[in-house]
């Protein structure tokens, strides 16, 4: 079972920047892909950012290309960079984990997901 906890939320101007954290419990964190993805209300759970196990790889939705970056370390945690943020990208973001590279856009192809944390960007 694993577990995951983000962090770095928070409330900014558009143009600002965030960077949000996830860690995770599990020791073989190494073995899986991650995923960030964003709820706004009333919307569908909708793809942001994934990475591969061994960070080779990443992927990103078209409304956040060249302006979210995600990352991990060696340890529990992946990131994502946020930068010139623009009211739309508003929601709370989650990561989530699953071994194996496929349909990492998916959100049904995620075992572990966090809590969530919010992001509040205002014009």
């Amino acid at each position: 079972q694993v577990q995951l906890v983000e962090s770095g939320g928070g409330s900014v101007q558009a143009g600002g920047s965030l960077r949000l954290s996830c860690v995770a419990s599990e020791r073989t964190f190494r073995r899986y892909a991650m995923g960030w993805f964003r709820q706004a209300p009333g919307k569908e759970r909708e793809f942001v950012a994934a990475i591969t196990a061994s960070g080779g790889s990443t992927y990103y939705a078209d409304s956040v290309k060249g302006r979210f970056t995600i990352s991990r370390d060696n340890a529990k945690n992946v990131y994502l960079q946020m930068n010139s943020l623009k009211p739309e990208d508003t929601a709370v973001y989650y990561c989530a984990a699953v071994m194996g590279s496929s349909s990492l856009d998916s959100r049904w192809r995620y075992d572990y997901w966090g809590q969530g944390t919010q992001v509040t960007v205002s014009s």
